[in-house]
């Protein structure tokens, strides 16, 4: 069984609303959609690289949004978010119902139009599911590898090891904190929402196999 990181741009037609809300005006560049749950009501846990006040206005304008609540934190806000529905285009759910893959969290919406997710099977479904969303969009496969149901720190990649290097050394967890995720995105000169991104993954593989190893 294998385990594939996807990059995807839809045209305008299969776009999220929310993601082409992102792509219009919105100061958030980056969304993650971290949990969504299986039931009628779609309700979703999303983060945003925005404070409250631009998360609030971006889901706004979702026309099937029922309501929502925001918790800031340092880095970004999350979103718990009820929707009539989620609003994915009808091709592209088919798409997904229609899949043997099971896909992973989170979904990564970025204000470029760029779609990142993860998915596992087996390598005829994962090569089924390419040649379908191919056709809808323009699709590169950023990753493939072994799927194993826990992640050890040995398999972080040298740039999440590099982020949590250097959070360390610049004082990030630290108490009280010395740094923050700009500083760590200075030194690896790229985008703060970037650094973020390789901070959280890196910490979920560490804590999984700490508390796997217990």
């Amino acid at each position: 069984m294998k385990h594939a990181q996807f990059s995807v741009d839809y045209p305008d037609r299969l776009v999220h609303p929310l993601q082409r809300g992102m792509m219009r005006d919105s100061p958030v560049d980056r969304a993650e959609l971290l949990m969504w749950s299986p039931t009628a009501d779609a309700t979703t846990l999303f983060w945003f690289d925005g404070d409250r006040d631009a998360a609030d206005a971006l889901v706004s304008g979702v026309d099937s949004l029922v309501r929502s609540h925001f918790v800031e934190s340092a880095e970004g806000t999350y979103g718990f978010l009820h929707q009539r529905d989620y609003e994915f285009a009808d091709p592209l759910l088919g798409v997904i119902a229609d899949s043997r893959v099971i896909f992973l969290p989170p979904v990564v919406f970025h204000a470029t139009g760029s779609v990142r997710f993860e998915a596992v099977g087996e390598v005829s479904a994962l090569s089924a599911f390419y040649d379908d969303i191919a056709a809808l969009g323009d699709l590169t496969v950023e990753r493939v590898q072994p799927f194993d149901r826990r992640r050890s720190p040995s398999q972080l990649t040298d740039r999440q090891r590099a982020a949590l290097e250097t959070a360390v050394s610049t004082g990030y967890y630290e108490i009280p904190r010395e740094g923050s995720v700009a500083d760590v995105a200075d030194v690896l000169d790229c985008s703060t929402s970037t650094a973020g991104e390789l901070l959280r993954k890196a910490e979920a593989t560490v804590l999984r196999e700490f508390v796997g190893s217990g």
